[in-house]
């Protein structure tokens, strides 16, 4: 008996032995994938925009140029509250994409829902919503456009939380960072960098800023060189400290949340739920 005991135990110590590399080819596969997705979210978006003939404000802004960042007239861009105070914004999910990217999607917007007044809810018979939708590219409307409007969220390069998130932002009215009316005190904009068809994607808007400060963590901030004329080189720069990150690719900042709830002036007991 004593020695099958020994058998086994000299078995165990083999199999786990020979477990061990498994196991340290699955974590390098994680780091590697973790890797190959560190563009930031800008990048990532236009180069999932390439191929759209159409035009983009911004790169990924389909809108009236004539239409102001969190301006609208009589709050018609916000989307309205209901009685118990939270925001309603119907969605429908094209039924294209499969189980995984659908719950790709709503946890993005469950992410939101958790830390605002925000529930998006499944469209029933509501006439103004957000359709969300594999076109071509990562791209939405400026806010609440009225009737059926469409989010392209690409299964070819758009699928991923923090785009998903930028996108539905969007929708709620909110403009890139960078294009806000007072970003001269935080960025440099090196004109001679960018491509001349896209030096309107650089322009300031008469933003309304909700008395909140310049982030650099948003999630609505693009990269250091996006739109550049040169691989490498920057058309965005902050300042005065030139090596503060800009560029996210994870998730929305602290003050992306605070904006959320200051626009539509969610109340402190619906920052929470879905």
């Amino acid at each position: 008996m004593d020695h099958v005991f020994l058998f086994s135990i000299l078995a165990l110590l083999l199999n786990l032995s020979q477990a061990r590399p498994a196991m340290v080819l699955t974590n390098n596969q994680n780091i590697h994938s973790e890797k190959h997705d560190e563009k930031d979210i800008s990048s990532q978006i236009l180069e999932a925009n390439k191929e759209i003939s159409h035009s983009l404000l911004e790169g990924d802004l389909a809108m009236p140029k004539t239409k102001n960042a969190m301006k609208c007239l009589k709050n018609y861009c916000r989307w309205p509250k209901n009685t118990s105070g939270l925001v309603e914004v119907p969605y429908t999910i094209s039924a294209s994409y499969d189980n995984n990217t659908k719950m790709m999607i709503v946890s993005a917007m469950k992410s939101i829902a958790n830390k605002t007044c925000i529930r998006f809810v499944p469209q029933s018979n509501q006439t103004d919503y957000i359709s969300i939708e594999s076109l071509t590219g990562c791209w939405s409307y400026l806010g609440r456009i009225g009737g059926k409007q469409s989010i392209s969220i690409s299964v070819s390069g758009c699928v991923n939380h923090g785009i998903i998130e930028h996108e539905l932002l969007h929708s709620l009215g909110f403009y890139h960072e960078h294009t806000r009316s007072d970003r001269g005190q935080y960025v440099r904009i090196n004109w001679e960098n960018i491509a001349p068809a896209s030096v309107s994607n650089f322009e300031l808007k008469d933003t309304n800023n909700l008395n909140t400060t310049y982030d650099y963590t948003s999630i609505m901030h693009y990269g250091r060189t996006s739109f550049t004329i040169q691989s490498g080189k920057e058309t965005i720069t902050p300042i005065p400290d030139s090596s503060v990150k800009i560029g996210q690719r994870v998730e929305m900042s602290t003050i992306d949340i605070l904006r959320i709830n200051k626009l539509y002036e969610c109340a402190a007991g619906r920052l929470s739920g879905y």
